[in-house]
């Protein structure tokens, strides 16, 4: 089976695939090693030792974001010649992961800016909203975000009651986004509102707003369980204009663009769950070694192994799921087959975010009272885990997604 690699840029190199083959399940060709380990050195050297810091104080990493930047991470799938990686999902699934071994809140902060807000842009925008919302964000400089959710509605993401109305040459937008990651830290953002209330999801639209700009403000920062390195806030507007030249796509194709975004950023989610699960299985795994109880290392005890074998399953089964869809989603398989890779996305990220507690539940059993303290790594990555199971869609949808096409499969 031969791989069509060739080099480009970004890290010293990065990847563009030809024919994908399975093969890459059993062992990733040579260049995505190298990213994965650039990526794994980067976070055990400086992230894992400023992590639990980062999470106490809500410190945004913005001096590692940077150099993230520097690194291709902030923009994998971007063109070389917007600024990115010109690499592939497959490549920016393996950088998030091992990230977010490091520091879930930064792998969380990369995730956003690469699949909701450059991602919808990447795919959706005209030559002229690239250069203007793509180039400035892939350095780590500037990051994005993404206003979806509102108060009132969140997994009914067809229900937006943000409006906006046409006046003149601009776009009028009222009403209030929720729980938006990075919008303290971000310089634009990928706003859905409602242009035509009779439509429903059909009249919803996609817009890019600049950040700050009058009429748009920002609430408290949400003080969150978890990935609290990141911030996450409401996003409110009130008779905030924009030009007519930032409606993203067409009028009405908002919904669309929304559900497209999230198949992506589901991958993205998918990986983080695995970093935090793999380190919460590295932490458990090396204290067994270290502990003496009875006389004799816990990792001897077959109570003890049974736990790490089933954390193990675990994490390798969710890993390869999550693999999958991103080489799916890097095949470009035509339109009429995107349900394909958007079912294998929600299997990813379901099977990732549910390894991703149970394995970090594990992990501090595991330690016992040492898992319960600071002093360790395990209680934050508990923490860190659980939002995996709720944002960019919850397990639920996951299963509904899921659901839909396994029963379209034996439609008579």
């Amino acid at each position: 089976i031969h791989m069509h690699s060739h080099c480009l840029s970004a890290l010293g190199m990065a990847v563009s695939c030809g024919t994908r083959s399975l093969s890459q399940l059993a062992e990733l060709p040579e260049l995505h090693q190298m990213l994965r380990q650039t990526c794994r050195d980067y976070a055990e050297r400086e992230l894992a030792p400023i992590a639990g810091q980062l999470d106490k104080n809500h410190t945004f990493p913005a001096k590692q974001i940077q150099e993230l930047g520097a690194m291709g991470v902030m923009a994998v799938e971007v063109p070389e010649s917007l600024g990115g990686a010109g690499m592939d999902y497959l490549a920016y699934s393996l950088a998030v992961e091992e990230l977010s071994r490091g520091c879930a809140s930064t792998g969380v902060i990369v995730s956003v800016n690469n699949s909701l807000y450059l991602g919808p842009v990447l795919k959706f925008g005209t030559e002229e909203q690239k250069q203007q919302w793509i180039s400035p964000f892939t350095t780590g400089g500037k990051v994005g975000c993404f206003a979806l959710s509102e108060p009132g509605n969140g997994s009914d993401a067809g229900a937006a009651t943000t409006l906006a109305r046409q006046e003149g040459d601009e776009w009028v937008l009222n009403g209030t986004k929720a729980w938006i990651t990075n919008c303290w830290d971000a310089s634009a953002a990928v706003v859905f509102a409602t242009t035509d209330k009779n439509l429903k999801h059909k009249g919803i639209s996609a817009f890019l707003v600049p950040m700050p700009h009058p009429g748009l403000s920002l609430g408290k920062k949400e003080d969150k369980l978890g990935i609290r390195a990141s911030s996450t806030a409401n996003l409110i507007l009130e008779d905030c204009r924009i030009p007519l030249g930032n409606l993203l796509g067409q009028r009405g194709m908002g919904f669309k663009i929304a559900m497209q975004t999230l198949d992506s950023g589901r991958i993205g989610i998918a990986s983080q769950a695995l970093g935090i699960a793999q380190a919460a299985l590295d932490c458990a795994a090396d204290y067994a070694h270290k502990r003496t109880a009875f006389g004799a290392p816990i990792a001897k005890l077959q109570a003890i192994q049974f736990k790490l074998a089933d954390m193990a399953v675990a994490v390798e089964s969710a890993r390869l799921l999550t693999w999958k869809a991103a080489m799916l989603r890097d095949a470009k398989k035509p339109y009429s087959k995107a349900s394909i890779f958007s079912t294998e996305a929600a299997m990813a990220k379901l099977a990732a975010s549910e390894a991703a507690t149970f394995v970090s539940h594990q992990a501090i059993q595991v330690l016992g009272g040492m898992g319960y303290v600071t002093d360790m790594p395990a209680e934050r990555h508990y923490r860190d885990a659980r939002i995996t199971e709720i944002y960019e869609g919850t397990s639920e949808i996951q299963r509904l997604v899921i659901a839909n096409q396994v029963l379209k499969e034996y439609q008579q």
